[in-house]
């Protein structure tokens, strides 16, 4: 564990994906749920440009060829495929990104930091063929598809400054 991604403030998750150590009830990278929290949330609402950067900023903590690494380096190209299909009607640059985002969680566990990432590849996967497929596609965060706070949006605010 890093001390720059421990947080004790962050809660538990509810079950008990990779990334959580049950048997010390604490985050593996605390920051990097944190993070997720209110990139998936975001991304929920439809705010993929701030999801974009929930994610992306966390993925500077790690080096590359870490787990934490790809899952971010993923969701960051899944929130930037998202905003090329739904603000640009850009369907080339979504799936560009999205088969980029299908490599980088290809050997993420299903359940990673709460996200349903094995749900998060099949939707892909889907939108590859038909990127209708991904009109309303929600993330799914320890079974629930959670709704953005105004304190998700604030903490994307503090990332630009």
């Amino acid at each position: 564990m890093d001390d720059h991604t421990r947080d004790p403030g962050v809660a538990p998750p509810l079950g008990n994906p990779a990334g959580w150590r049950a048997d010390e009830r604490v985050w593996e990278h605390a920051t990097l749920r944190r993070a997720t929290e209110h990139g998936v949330r975001l991304f929920n609402a439809g705010e993929y440009h701030e999801a974009h950067d929930c994610f992306e900023d966390e993925w500077y903590n790690y080096g590359s060829g870490t787990t934490e690494s790809a899952f971010l380096h993923g969701m960051v190209q899944v929130a930037a495929g998202a905003y090329k299909h739904v603000d640009f009607e850009d369907d080339d640059g979504m799936r560009s990104l999205f088969e980029t985002a299908l490599q980088y969680l290809q050997g993420v566990p299903g359940d990673f930091y709460g996200v349903d990432v094995a749900d998060v590849r099949s939707t892909l996967s889907a939108a590859l063929a038909n990127p209708g497929a991904f009109d309303g596609r929600r993330i799914r965060l320890d079974g629930h598809t959670p709704d953005a706070y105004e304190s998700d949006y604030e903490y994307a605010e503090s990332l630009d400054g």
